[in-house]
């Protein structure tokens, strides 16, 4: 592959270019039932190894702090930048004690930036890592950002990335952090909501020059914090969660119908047209039921893999991984 002179091409630039009538584009952010399988998270994975050495693909683990640094893309001031826990709103004091989780170079200088919504919504570092190992490929499809938690992880494993979002202050604020790690070169920054997207490179053309997309991410919005309430609740159920422990009430069972922009399992659809190779980044809460229900009754008969992501004694999310992802699937990838 040739060298890459710009985070704003390929595919980037394909949609800039299918979607010229919006001038919010700025040039700077340039069958069988299917059977679930659980499994803890692993510290190291062995699946990204064997791809690699059964299809010769993928990148040796990239170093942290490489890139140099770029000026322009330095946001240092564009939003509120907490010198103790004690400026923090009491909304977000939980998770701005977790920053060092979120971000393990948080505060190497000039620190990493999140806004509102990032600070409850970026996915921790090292299960971020943990993900970006299984997910390893030539090119991934971030389809969305945020403040570049994952998108940053995968840098370090993939060949490229390509990181969606509908806010350009969380995609300015994920390239400054991509640049403290060293890793924004390999990353493109699009500003584009995944649904234009995903339709918008379905109905191109397709040659033999076009860029496949082996992998897409796909960590829609939760709804906010609130994906633990009843709020998130299925309406034609009326469960919560039978692993309770003493000093956490249950939760409500989290339903693909609360996943944002559309219904969990139209995301899903959308993206397989895509690639068959789909990491779905879920709530720990999630309605596993649903989730074995994607694939449909009339696919092939496939495993799906979710692995629980897991921080100390506290379970934090589900990645559900389907084709290739699968362990043991390696041949549908």
């Amino acid at each position: 592959m040739g060298k890459r002179n710009s985070n704003f091409t390929g595919l980037a630039r394909f949609v800039q270019q299918a979607n010229t009538a919006s001038e919010s584009s700025p040039s700077a952010l340039e069958a069988s039932t299917p059977i679930i399988a659980k499994r803890p998270l692993e510290p190291k994975s062995q699946y990204s190894i064997k791809r690699q050495k059964t299809r010769g693909e993928g990148v040796k683990q990239r170093e942290a702090g490489t890139g140099a640094w770029i000026e322009k893309y330095d946001m240092t001031g564009s939003v509120q930048n907490y010198a103790t826990i004690q400026d923090v709103p009491d909304h977000l004091k939980k998770y701005y004690a977790q920053r060092e989780r979120l971000f393990s170079l948080f505060s190497s200088p000039p620190g990493c930036l999140l806004d509102a919504e990032g600070w409850f919504s970026c996915t921790p570092e090292r299960i971020a890592n943990q993900i970006a190992e299984r997910c390893r490929c030539d090119t991934i499809l971030d389809a969305f950002c945020g403040v570049g938690g994952n998108a940053i992880a995968f840098a370090k494993t993939c060949q490229r990335v390509i990181a969606l979002d509908t806010s350009p202050i969380r995609l300015a604020l994920a390239r400054h952090n991509a640049q403290i790690y060293g890793v924004a070169q390999h990353i493109e920054f699009v500003l584009t909501d995944y649904i234009s997207f995903a339709n918008t490179y379905l109905s191109g053309p397709k040659s033999s020059t076009s860029r496949k997309i082996d992998v897409v991410f796909l960590s829609p919005p939760w709804g906010g914090p609130s994906y633990l309430s009843h709020s998130a609740l299925d309406p034609n159920t009326n469960e919560v969660h039978a692993e309770a422990t003493d000093t956490e009430p249950p939760h409500a069972i989290f339903s693909l119908s609360a996943v944002e922009p559309i219904h969990g399992a139209d995301l899903f659809q959308l993206s397989r047209r895509i690639s068959p190779n789909i990491a779905y980044y879920l709530p720990r809460n999630t309605n596993l039921e649903e989730v074995s229900s994607l694939l449909g009754e009339d696919a092939k008969e496939e495993f799906i893999e979710v692995e629980e992501e897991w921080m100390g004694k506290k379970l934090k999310a589900l990645t559900c991984y389907f084709g290739g992802l699968a362990d043991g699937q390696s041949d549908l990838f």
